[in-house]
C-alpha cells in the first residue's frame, strides 16, 4: 500500500504542473510561447490553451486598439528652441499575423522601441512642432517609419496636448510674431497703394474715355444741327419758290406767256385759209376784225411769193 505521505506529494506535484500546463488568453489578445528561451511559432487564440509545465511559457500580445502615452516629450525648432508637450498619445493596432514577425524582431516590449524612442527622436529633430498640425505630422512621421520597419503595425491617431514654451523662447516667439505682423501690415498697405494707383489710373483712363465720348457727341450733334440748317434753308427756299410760281402763274400771266411765244413765232402761211391750231376761234375773230383788209394779190405778188418759197 502507497503511503498516503507519497500520495499527498504526488497530488501537490501534479497540480503544480496543471496549473503550469493550462492557461487561457484574454479576448484581444494572442498567446506567443517561450521554449528555453526561444520564441517559437505558434501563436494561439483567445481561450484555454495546454503547454508543457515548467519548460515553455506565454506571453499575451493586445491585437486590439491601444493607446501609449509619453509624456514632457520635447520638440525642437528651426530657431534652436526646445519646447516641450505634457502628454503626446498614440493610437496604434498590431495585425494578429503580423505578431510572430514583430514579437521576433522587437520582443513583445515592440511599442517602446516601434513607437515611444521613435516619436521621442522624431519631435526632437523635426520641425513639426512648428506648424498647426503637429499630430498630423506626427502620425504620418511614425507610420512611414513603421511600413518599413514593421508592417502589420498602424497608427490610427496621434493627439499632442498644448505645449510648454520656455519664457526665452516666449520672448523670441513674441518678436517673430511682431516681426511677422509688421512685415504682413507693410505688404497690406504696399498692396493697398498699388491698388489705390491702379484705381487712379483706371479712372484717368475712363475719364479720358468719357470725355472722347463727350466731344465726339457733341461734334455729331453740331453735324446734326449744321445738316438740319441746310435742309430747312432748302426746304424753305423750295416753299417760298413754290408760293412765287403760285403767285406768278395766273390764267392771266400763263395767257400772256401764250401769247408771247405764239407773236415770236415769225412764220408765215400763204394760202387760201390761214391754219388756227394756234389760237382760239375768238381770239382768231378778233385778230381777224382788228386787221385792215388786205388787198387783192396780184400776179407779180404770186410770183414773189413763188420766188420766197
Amino acid at each position: 500500500m502507497i503511503p498516503l505521505g507519497v500520495v499527498a506529494g504526488f497530488a501537490v506535484v501534479l497540480a503544480i504542473a496543471l496549473n503550469g500546463a493550462v492557461h487561457h488568453i484574454e479576448e484581444g489578445y494572442v498567446g506567443v510561447y517561450y521554449r528555453g528561451g526561444a520564441l517559437l511559432s505558434k501563436v494561439s487564440s483567445p481561450g484555454y490553451h495546454i503547454m508543457t509545465p515548467f519548460i515553455t511559457s506565454f506571453r499575451s500580445v493586445q491585437v486590439t486598439l491601444q493607446t501609449d502615452e509619453a509624456k514632457n516629450v520635447p520638440c525642437g525648432t528651426s530657431g534652436g528652441v526646445m519646447i516641450y508637450f505634457d502628454r503626446i498619445e498614440v493610437v496604434n493596432v498590431l495585425s494578429a499575423s503580423s505578431v510572430y514577425g514583430i514579437v521576433k524582431n522587437y520582443t513583445t516590449e515592440y511599442d517602446r522601441t516601434l513607437i515611444f524612442n521613435k516619436y521621442f527622436y522624431i519631435a526632437r529633430t523635426s520641425n513639426s512642432c512648428e506648424t498647426d498640425q503637429i499630430d498630423e505630422n506626427l502620425k504620418r512621421a511614425l507610420q512611414e517609419d513603421l511600413t518599413v520597419m514593421a508592417p502589420g503595425l498602424l497608427v490610427q491617431a496621434v493627439r499632442v496636448t498644448k505645449p510648454k514654451i520656455p519664457e526665452v523662447a516666449t520672448h523670441h516667439q513674441k518678436v517673430v510674431e511682431k516681426e511677422a505682423e509688421t512685415e504682413r501690415k507693410r505688404a497690406v498697405i504696399e498692396a493697398e497703394k498699388l491698388a489705390q494707383v491702379a484705381s487712379i489710373q483706371q479712372a484717368q483712363i475712363v475719364h479720358e474715355k468719357e470725355t472722347q465720348v463727350t466731344i465726339s457727341r457733341l461734334d455729331d450733334e453740331a453735324h446734326l444741327a449744321r445738316q438740319r440748317a441746310h435742309a430747312d434753308a432748302q426746304l424753305y427756299n423750295a416753299q417760298r419758290e413754290a408760293e412765287a410760281n403760285r403767285l406768278l402763274l395766273t390764267p392771266e400771266y400763263l395767257e400772256l406767256k401764250r401769247i408771247d411765244a405764239i407773236g415770236s413765232n415769225n412764220k408765215i402761211y400763204y394760202g387760201n385759209e390761214i391754219p388756227n391750231i394756234f389760237l382760239p376761234s375768238d381770239l382768231t375773230a378778233v385778230a381777224a376784225a382788228a386787221a385792215p383788209a388786205a388787198p387783192a394779190a396780184g400776179p407779180a405778188d404770186a410770183t414773189k411769193a413763188k420766188k420766197r418759197r
